[in-house]
């Protein structure tokens, strides 16, 4: 039997709840990464919802959002393990090359959602122009959402660049902020009431 609409809803609001308090724990995990992981598949999956009800070429988009959305799920798993271990390897004092190593999962977890969120907003970009009219606030809403992941994953990425020789990572985070960026200004450039007041 499937599940009444009213039923989903109301587990899902239940597995919001239990990440929240989770994430409010004085615990330093899950933190930043599993949250903009989380976002960014909240964003994909408001992609997903615009695509199926869209007509045409843009309801092929369908694919790929549950594509993102479970690669996100992954990246929040990854982030979790990517903490431990680096963690771990300072706690343990363990050799530089493997600080080092672990250190570097642990900036590429962020720098992969930032690249997944530039995407997910880009697409749903294309489902404001271009998908069903009445979802187009829902799609709107997914480039918001992932824009701003995309920056806060970049900001995760250099916070823990920080005292780190590489700073190559760093070009691959911008890249995505612009990308992010120009998705979310073409759609804001859609609401032009949203524009501050010219100054008297």
């Amino acid at each position: 039997m499937t599940a009444s609409p009213d039923a989903r809803g109301g587990a899902a609001v239940l597995a919001a709840s239990t990440l929240i308090d989770t994430v409010a724990a004085r615990t330093s995990a899950p933190g930043g990464g599993v949250v903009l992981a989380v976002v960014s598949g909240l964003a994909a999956a408001l992609g997903g919802m615009s695509a199926r009800f869209a007509e045409g070429e843009p309801s092929q988009l369908a694919e790929r959002t549950d594509q993102m959305q479970s690669r996100a799920l992954e990246l929040a798993e990854r982030d979790l393990v990517a903490y431990d271990r680096y963690m771990a390897a300072r706690r343990q004092s363990r050799p530089p090359d493997e600080v080092a190593l672990a250190l570097d999962e642990l900036v590429g977890v962020p720098l992969e959602i930032a690249s997944l969120a530039a995407e997910v907003a880009t697409m749903a970009l294309r489902l404001v122009d271009d998908g069903n009219p009445r979802l187009r606030g829902d799609a709107a809403t997914a480039v918001l959402l992932a824009a701003s992941a995309t920056r806060a994953a970049a900001v995760l990425v250099c916070e823990n660049l920080r005292g780190a020789v590489s700073r190559t990572p760093l070009d691959q985070a911008r890249d995505a902020v612009g990308v992010a960026g120009r998705a979310e200004q073409a759609l804001l450039a859609e609401y032009p009431e949203l524009s501050p007041p010219e100054p008297a």
